[in-house]
Parts: C-alpha cells; sequence; structure tokens
C-alpha cells in the first residue's frame, strides 16, 4: 500500500470522494478497481503481527463504483444485465492464469495472480484477491474483498463469503498454503491461518466456537497455522435435547499439521 498510486487514492475515497464531481469521482473509481486487478491496492493487508486490518476507504470506492454506475446489458455469454462500472473481466494469456471454459465469471476489481487456475462454474467478486497458484475449484464464490493466499486450495463448493458494508469489517481470509475442503463454509471475516486443513463440510464464522484437542482451548474467529479441522458435534443443553438425543455442530482440531506433510494425505489421516 506505499505506491504512489495507492497513497493517491487512499487520500481521494478517505477525505474528498463526498466533495468530488461525478467524472473525478467515475476516474478515480477506475483507478481503484485496476489497481485491485493488478494487485497494486487490496481490500485488506496482514499487518507485521499478523493481524489482517480492512481498508475501509477501499470499500468506499467499491460502493461508490455502484452508486456511479447505470444498470445495462452487457455482451456476456447468455446475456447479462449488471452495473457498468463493474462488469465481468476478461482475462487472456497475458494474465497469466487458467480460466477453464464452463460459466466462470471474474468480476471487474478482483485480483487473480499468476498460476491461478478457476474450473468452472465458479464467481470471484469485486475486491476478491487470489494469490499465485492457488486453485479454485468447481462450483467456487469467493466473495467481495475475500482474501486467498498463495498457493491455497479452494475445493468443490467451497463459499467465501463477501463484505462490503460496514467498509471497517475484515474480511474473510485463507492465508497461504491452506487446504479447503469440499463444501466448507467461511463466513463474517474469519481467518483461516497459514497451512490449516479443513475437512469437507467445516463452517467457520467469527463467532463459531472452534475446540481445539491438541491444545485444549476453545477458539473464535481465526483458525491457527497448520491446524487440522473436522466436522464435530457436542451434545446439546437440557434435560428436553438430551432425552431426545440432541446435539450441535462443533468443529474439532484434531492436530497440527507438520511442514512436510501433504495436506491430503494429513487429512485422510484425520478422517479415519
Amino acid at each position: 500500500m506505499s505506491t504512489a498510486v495507492a497513497t493517491t487514492l487512499e487520500e481521494f475515497f478517505t477525505d474528498r470522494l463526498d466533495r468530488a464531481g461525478e467524472d473525478e469521482a467515475r476516474e478515480r473509481v477506475e483507478e481503484l478497481l485496476g489497481a485491485l486487478e493488478d494487485g497494486t491496492v487490496r481490500a485488506a493487508t496482514r499487518g507485521e503481527h499478523g493481524d489482517w486490518q480492512a481498508h475501509a476507504w477501499v470499500k468506499r470506492g467499491i460502493l461508490a463504483a455502484f452508486r456511479l454506475s447505470e444498470t445495462v446489458e452487457l455482451d456476456w455469454p447468455g446475456g447479462a444485465v449488471d452495473r457498468s462500472l463493474v462488469p465481468a473481466r476478461r482475462l487472456g494469456l497475458g494474465d497469466g492464469v487458467r480460466i477453464v471454459p464452463g460459466g466462470t465469471s471474474v468480476r471487474r476489481g478482483a485480483h487473480l495472480a499468476a498460476g491461478v487456475v478457476v474450473m468452472p462454474p465458479s464467481y470471484v467478486n469485486v475486491g476478491g484477491h487470489v494469490g499465485a497458484g492457488s486453485m479454485v475449484d468447481s462450483h467456487v464464490l469467493v466473495g467481495s474483498c475475500a482474501q486467498v493466499g498463495e498457493g491455497v486450495h479452494l475445493s468443490t463448493g467451497v463459499q467465501l463469503g463477501g463484505v462490503l458494508e460496514p467498509v471497517g469489517a475484515r474480511p474473510v481470509v485463507v492465508e497461504d498454503g491452506a487446504f479447503v475442503g469440499a463444501q466448507c463454509g467461511l463466513y463474517e471475516g474469519v481467518v483461516v491461518r497459514a497451512g490449516a486443513v479443513l475437512a469437507p463440510g467445516v463452517s467457520l464464522t467469527s463467532g463459531t466456537t472452534i475446540y481445539d484437542l491438541v491444545t485444549e482451548t476453545e477458539l473464535r474467529g481465526e483458525l491457527p497455522a497448520g491446524a487440522v479441522v473436522v466436522p464435530g458435534s457436542r451434545p446439546a443443553r437440557g434435560a428436553w435435547a438430551e432425552a431426545q438425543g440432541l446435539s450441535l455442530y462443533a468443529p474439532v482440531v484434531v492436530k497440527y499439521r507438520d511442514g512436510s506433510t501433504d495436506a491430503a494425505t494429513v487429512l485422510e489421516d484425520a478422517l479415519r
């Protein structure tokens, strides 16, 4: 975020947007969307102590793009109607990514780094960031402003929730080398740290209690680096619930991944 472009855009969307004329605002919005696409600007960045900070001014700029847009018909297979400043991107060989045919859409203002593969049909929304060498498998949603690191595997049906408002809210973050199993759902700004492994069907929000069997602690809002988490359950409270044999969803950390251990291997071992 230290480039001259980022500094100029931050100043504009922090202090001048409300006073700017429509032509200037549109010009700055276009610059912001381009900077998001090339990775010069991100909707959230990691601080030196590992904390992830959302950049409210980026979200203000994205919201301005919708406000300043018109609803138009777009030239897209099957037809499309959307806001004029945030259409689907058209990617080419120069982008260094593979977009396999079959219904995938990457929206304006989304970043795909070199080496990313997107299987159909998937969707990457405005402000989303997918790092180098990551796999976005079929039926995956990378929601608005969600941050995905390098070498991440998002398996079939993974949902990363998006957030534009409130502008200060942290987006979903999946750090480098994480493996997210099929049909997982990550929402409300939850952070999955580097190298973590999620078994199929794990669902996490900022308020979900994660039970760590290794450290014998309860976690919320963040999955530690290298943690291997599987869907679990715990008894529901109360005599009636006990009589009915009811239980509640409870994700469980069953082990921690060794740095040299393949994600698929460690997951297979954990599920046995």
